[in-house]
């Protein structure tokens, strides 16, 4: 059974919404797509009521906003909650923003002429673009993002390369702001735009006022790392080789075997084996060990987690396996790795090789 939500105290169909100003110092029009992303959408328009007025009264003071669909009628989110919106597309003059906030739908590769013709009015009359979990694959449908740097987020890098091969993408942050178009990567840090947004147009003052209200200890930057490691498999036209490294990033602190990799893409083992060697250079468990190793460094530069709590992450038995493979790659313990000034900056380590992306001893699983 679908469940259906009105945006209760300022969004519902059929619900006034508060009075708001004549002019509210920030003003979004929220635009959502089929299956779009409950987190991301209801993350955002959360920070924006906590913000608008005192108290957590939700008048649309400080911040106004409608969320609109195209025609008008309901949206299914992707976890099937079905929201109503305040109306249909209305003039984007009346915004400073436009959040198109997408999700499951992003593979569909046919946009609708009516929300294009939408979104290139909104960017002739000089309203800013917010692109929303997988709005922003909406946003480059409607040929609107040019030679700008978009953020996504890394669950659907691949495919958002595949599709639009001549932007610049990037999974290194949690939104990126070009100044008349901000790309977010969607989920929790939806919120932290918000904020950012709030900060920007009200006043820092009215994000720690939301921040107290959703009980957060901070506002998270633009910069700061989407907290994710993924394989880098550019050029690898091999469906099954792509999966199967999907499957192993998605259970790093749990490695599976070998077998259970092939199984997963319906492969034997051997046949797998040669496909990762044909592609890769090296098999499918040496590619485990050495995400895993990477994963382990990546977190050291990336969190202040305890050493042990890392190698538990990165799926090692314990800190000394963990220490003892990440010196035999990288030539230098995690903690000490840690301690050193160019470490935390990024400074380059030689890849691994040899040796270090031997299989364990019994072939198949790792430490």
């Amino acid at each position: 059974m679908t469940e259906i939500i009105d945006i209760g105290l300022a969004t519902g169909a059929g619900v006034s919404p508060p009075a708001a100003p004549a002019r509210a110092p920030l003003r979004i029009g929220f635009v959502l797509l089929d299956q779009f992303t409950l987190a991301a959408f209801s993350g955002l328009i959360d920070a924006l009521r906590l913000a608008a007025d005192h108290g957590g009264r939700s008048r649309q003071v400080h911040v106004a906003w409608t969320v609109m669909t195209v025609g008008g009628g309901p949206r299914s989110s992707s976890c099937g909650v079905s929201v109503t919106p305040n109306a249909d597309l209305t003039d984007p003059a009346e915004f400073d923003y436009l959040a198109v906030c997408g999700g499951n739908d992003y593979l569909n590769d046919r946009l609708s002429p009516v929300l294009g013709d939408y979104l290139r009015a909104a960017a002739r009359r000089g309203v800013r673009l917010l692109g929303i979990c997988t709005g922003t694959f909406a946003i480059a449908q409607a040929g609107l993002i040019g030679d700008r740097k978009v953020c996504v987020h890394w669950n659907v890098l691949d495919a958002f390369g595949e599709r639009f091969p001549d932007l610049d993408a990037a999974v290194d942050r949690l939104f990126i702001d070009e100044g008349d178009l901000i790309t977010c990567a969607g989920s929790t840090a939806a919120i932290d735009l918000g904020l950012y947004l709030i900060a920007r147009h009200c006043g820092r003052d009215k994000a720690q006022q939301a921040m107290r209200h959703m009980m957060l200890q901070d506002m998270r930057p633009a910069g700061v790392p989407q907290p994710h490691f993924y394989a880098q498999l550019d050029g690898i036209a091999d469906i099954r080789v792509r999966q199967a490294a999907q499957f192993i990033e998605q259970r790093l602190d749990n490695p599976p075997p070998v077998a259970a990799i092939a199984r997963y893409v319906g492969l034997g083992p051997r046949q797998l084996e040669r496909l990762f060697q044909s592609w890769l250079g090296i098999g499918p468990a040496a590619f485990q060990r050495r995400l895993r190793l990477e994963y382990g460094r990546w977190l050291l530069t990336n969190s202040r987690r305890r050493i042990t709590e890392i190698a538990i992450d990165a799926g090692f038995a314990d800190s000394a396996h963990f220490a003892r493979d990440f010196r035999h790659a990288f030539g230098c313990s995690p903690r000490r790795f840690r301690a050193m000034p160019e470490g935390p900056a990024g400074a380059p380590f030689p890849a691994l090789a040899g040796p270090a992306l031997a299989a364990g001893p019994d072939g198949d699983r790792l430490p």
